[in-house]
């Protein structure tokens, strides 16, 4: 029962950062939302949304309500335009772009969806280290994760401008984020180490770190695509789905244990 009840304390706080972001607090975009999900999201209307929706929408698991969200976003970032002001951000917006433009440029092969493939990949993993700062010395002090994050956000904007405005360099763009991938493998590590013994759910994140490393490899291979479809980046990719709900295991634990722990509330890692 205690670990049911953190679990909805987990999913509650999950929710509420989701929403923390300045385009979710937006007043038009909350009541664009609520009225979406009124008149589009109950009975008749509901119905015609489910028999109208694309069979890979329903097989991604895409609802009304994703639907009214995606929709009042834009509707909210139009607004944005119209008056001047800069685009907020949503909740998900650096990671689902990433996964929209990855997608779209493995459909189509041109050199605007190359390049943002490439720019939303190096600012997930730009990203992706910055969580890392978050847990491991952001919640102790949130001053060195705010400065940390501002350098992150200059360090992607120098690279996207050097690859747009001088030369797009492959192999540069490789070592950059190589570079920073390794950093943010060494750091979740040296983490795990460190708090094994104490927090024994950091062997799944350590197990993540070490298998997207032997993973990797894959990308560095060259084979002919398996019955000429699968070839070794589609298999990193596919190779790589599990990892996700472990890594998730990791963090699903280590919230319940921020949750359960008065200690950690005071003394965190």
């Amino acid at each position: 029962m205690a670990v049911s009840a953190a679990r909805l304390v987990l999913l509650a706080g999950a929710a509420a950062l989701a929403s923390a972001s300045q385009g979710d607090r937006e007043p038009v975009y909350r009541d664009c939302v609520l009225r979406c999900e009124e008149r589009n999201c109950s009975g008749g209307a509901l119905k015609h949304f489910r028999s109208h929706q694309p069979i890979y929408m329903s097989l991604a698991g895409w609802t009304c309500r994703d639907d009214c969200k995606y929709a009042c976003m834009w509707v909210t970032v139009g607004l944005y335009l119209q008056e001047g002001h800069r685009v907020p951000q949503f909740h998900g917006k650096v990671s689902l772009n990433a996964w929209f433009w990855s997608t779209v440029f493995h459909t189509r092969d041109t050199e605007l969806t190359e390049k943002m493939d490439y720019f939303c990949a190096s600012a997930v993993i730009l990203h992706s280290i910055y969580l890392c700062c978050v847990r491991t010395v952001g919640l102790q002090r949130p001053a060195v994760a705010g400065a940390f994050r501002g350098l992150l956000l200059l360090l992607l904007t120098a690279h996207v401008s050097y690859l747009s405005l001088v030369r797009f360099d492959y192999g540069y763009n490789l070592v950059v984020n190589v570079a920073i991938g390794l950093a943010n493998v060494a750091w979740w590590l040296a983490w795990c180490l460190r708090n094994g013994r104490r927090l024994p759910h950091t062997r799944k994140c350590a197990a993540v770190v070490l298998l997207l490393q032997g993973l990797s490899l894959l990308e560095l291979l060259d084979f002919p695509p398996l019955f000429w479809v699968l070839d070794a980046h589609a298999l990193w990719h596919f190779s790589t789905i599990p990892l996700h709900v472990l890594f998730f295991r990791f963090l699903e634990d280590d919230s319940l244990y921020l949750l359960r722990e008065p200690a950690a509330k005071s003394k965190l890692d």
